[in-house]
């Protein structure tokens, strides 16, 4: 497998170009959203269209974790929520910070780089085989999280085929003002303390989220220590609203590495590696404007991200230190139209994405560049019936330039390409009785090869084709008000699937490479019921089988993808300020990562973990005691060879927080 590639971003002054192309943007924008009709603009609300959509069009098949059920399952991070309450499967965090990989219809160790991760219209996910930087995002400034499975590629582009997670933080509201603090403390090393305000003053909020963390983690030299600082200001009146926003993180921890099954099986908590250590720096801007002229709503986003990524690894006595830089600028200026004729409902929305990335590394002189631009195309229709018919299309164009040059690599040296990808996808629903809705989605979705990814190929010089994916879904969904469940089964056809194959390679060591032709199938089940007027149950479940379908491997299984994965939530809230909260989560054995051949003996053996909460609340107060991997399992997630480069995953950790709200 690749090995893990470390971050870290620079400084958190904005460059002058972007603040005067933010000022620009913002000044000629607001007369002309001035001059938009009398109605008032609604509640911003970034959904399925990339825009606030009617609660008519709401995205098709979705999950979504609301700001309640976040506090209440006592979530302390983005990832976290997206895995313990979306139903999300995770694999443990290679440096030991809480940004877990997660896997959307199993893609096993690019899972990353086959979904999109989005905060309020921009993209967290870049041009390198890393996991978004979700510790960013204060989790109390977060309103609602949206998980869209499957094809993506027509409004989110390049490695939406596993989905989308759409982040959408709090808007202003009414009151004049608010504020948290927060303060935890528990086993493995534990305290974390964090604050959140925000105000209002006639059209204008100021906010700002603070928090610092420190764990020693459950391995020996796996310590990790994290600091972040978010604020924003935003200007908003009946049409129009603006703002500007920065997001500011700085991570250090130490690097267990590796062990074997014999040492797994003695101690999990030991190192070979105990001086290994690194660090991300991670600084975002973003600028947005939206509001409406005429019948037509704009919007826009301008975002620049630096990100500094430094490690040090001890192969021999001597330190052997790298660092890298990245910067990714991304523009995204779109268009709606929203409206209503011979009783149907029609929403068209159409927009273009620049995005420019690139990458510097300190100590030797390779740079590598990728600009893309694309364009896109969505139009929906709700037809006036009893039956709620709704049907979707859209298309999208992107092109990508890419160049890299670094003469003293040890495989690829230079290459300047241009790659062009085409998406689209057709969806459609209808109640076949009330509260029974029937849907399907089919479309082409693609991804491109990244720069790690093409720094090391089977032929030297020569960067991977892109991956294209073929995605077909059938779903119903059946809705009480008391019951709700979501059923759909689903496939994706790739062709060229970029992936590590420890068998290619000049010197049988591994390349990234183009599989042969595989296929991702299976299905999922999302549930939630009130049991009692205080009690809910709610779980998800996935069943995938990914297999080749043609070549040498042909019927084989793909590595490190679970076929079955199920998690479950127990909510207790009566009304006298107590709650409750119980998790479960079961996964099933898996593939070790080298074993492309299934001839490895054993796999990664299954696991069951439980989580729980208990609060209770005392006026502005909450005290609460939380518990992770209750009954104290050893397991591990990430093993890429037969039996061995296992990585350990964190056992029972108990802690005790207090909340007080302002």
């Amino acid at each position: 497998m690749t090995a893990p590639v470390l971050h870290r971003r620079a400084p958190a002054m904005a460059p002058r170009a972007l603040v005067s192309a933010i000022s620009l943007c913002f000044i000629s924008a607001a007369p002309a959203f001035a001059q938009s009709a009398g109605k008032t603009l609604d509640q911003i609300v970034v959904t399925g269209s990339r825009f606030n959509s009617d609660p008519a069009l709401q995205p098709i098949g979705a999950t979504v974790i609301t700001a309640d059920e976040i506090r209440r399952a006592g979530i302390s991070d983005v990832n976290q929520a997206i895995r313990k309450i979306g139903g999300v499967y995770g694999r443990q965090s290679l440096t030991g910070s809480p940004d877990f990989t997660l896997d959307l219809r199993g893609f096993g160790a690019t899972a990353s780089q086959n979904m999109v991760v989005v905060l309020d219209g921009v993209r967290l996910s870049e041009n390198e085989l890393t996991d978004p930087v979700l510790a960013s995002i204060p989790i109390d400034s977060v309103e609602r999280i949206e998980i869209t499975r499957g094809g993506s590629s027509v409004l989110y582009g390049d490695g939406a085929t596993g989905g989308v997670i759409n982040i959408v933080t709090k808007r202003p509201g009414k009151q004049a003002g608010r504020g948290t603090v927060f303060a935890e403390v528990g086993q493995l090393g534990q305290r974390e303390v964090r604050g959140s305000v925000a105000q209002t003053w006639n059209n204008v909020t100021l906010d700002a989220a603070v928090g610092k963390q420190e764990t020693d983690n459950y391995r020996d030299n796996n310590e990790y220590k994290q600091t972040n600082f978010g604020g924003g200001a935003q200007w908003q009146d009946k049409n129009v609203r603006a703002g500007v926003r920065i997001d500011s993180t700085r991570q250090d921890y130490r690097l267990a590495g590796a062990i074997t099954m014999a040492q797994f099986e003695a101690n999990p908590r030991q190192t070979n590696d105990p001086k290994n250590f690194g660090s991300i720096d991670s600084d975002r801007y973003t600028a947005f404007a939206e509001g409406r002229l005429g019948a037509v709503d704009l919007a826009a986003e301008l975002s620049h991200v630096e990100k500094t990524a430094k490690a040090t690894y001890f192969y021999s006595p001597a330190p052997s230190p790298s660092e890298r830089k990245t910067r990714q600028n991304q523009f995204s200026p779109r268009l709606r139209h929203l409206g209503q004729f011979d009783g149907m409902l029609n929403e068209i929305v159409a927009g273009v994405d620049f995005i420019k990335w690139d990458l510097k590394n300190a100590y030797s002189p390779a740079k590598a560049n990728q600009k893309s631009q694309a364009f896109y195309v969505r139009d929906e229709l709700k037809f006036a019936s009893p039956q709620n018919f709704r049907i979707a299309a859209g298309v999208r164009h992107e092109t990508f330039d890419k160049d890299f040059s670094d003469p003293t690599a040890y495989s690829t040296t230079a290459y300047n390409i241009k790659q062009n990808f085409n998406a689209w996808d057709v969806q459609g629903s209808f109640d076949v009785v009330p509260q029974v809705n029937l849907y399907a989605k089919a479309g082409q979705s693609y991804r491109v090869a990244n720069v790690d990814e093409n720094g090391y190929t089977p032929i030297v010089n020569k960067p991977l084709q892109g991956q294209t994916s073929h995605d077909l879904e059938l779903g119903a969904t059946y809705d009480n008000s008391i019951v709700k469940l979501d059923a759909r089964v689903f496939r994706h056809k790739l062709t060229n699937e970029i992936y590590f194959d420890p068998t290619a390679g000049q010197f049988g060591g591994g390349a990234n490479t183009n599989l042969d032709p595989t296929k991702h199938q299976g299905f999922e089940l999302d549930a939630s019921t009130n049991i009692a007027a205080d009690w809910r149950v709610s779980g998800h479940y996935q069943h995938v089988k990914a297999t080749f379908t043609e070549g040498v491997n042909s019927g084989k299984e793909l590595t490190l993808i679970p076929k079955n994965t199920l998690s479950a939530r127990l909510s207790w809230v009566p009304k006298d300020g107590q709650s409750a909260d119980i998790g479960a989560q079961w996964v099933d054995s898996q593939r070790y990562g080298s074993d492309f051949a299934n001839t490895c003996s054993a796999k990664i053996p299954s696991f069951t973990t439980f989580d729980a909460r208990y609060a209770r609340k005392f006026g502005a107060w909450e005290v609460a005691v939380n518990a992770l991997n209750l009954t104290d399992k050893q397991y591990f997630t990430n093993a890429y060879s037969c039996k061995g480069g296992i990585y350990p995953s964190n056992g029972r950790q108990m802690k005790l927080s207090a909340r007080y709200d302002f």
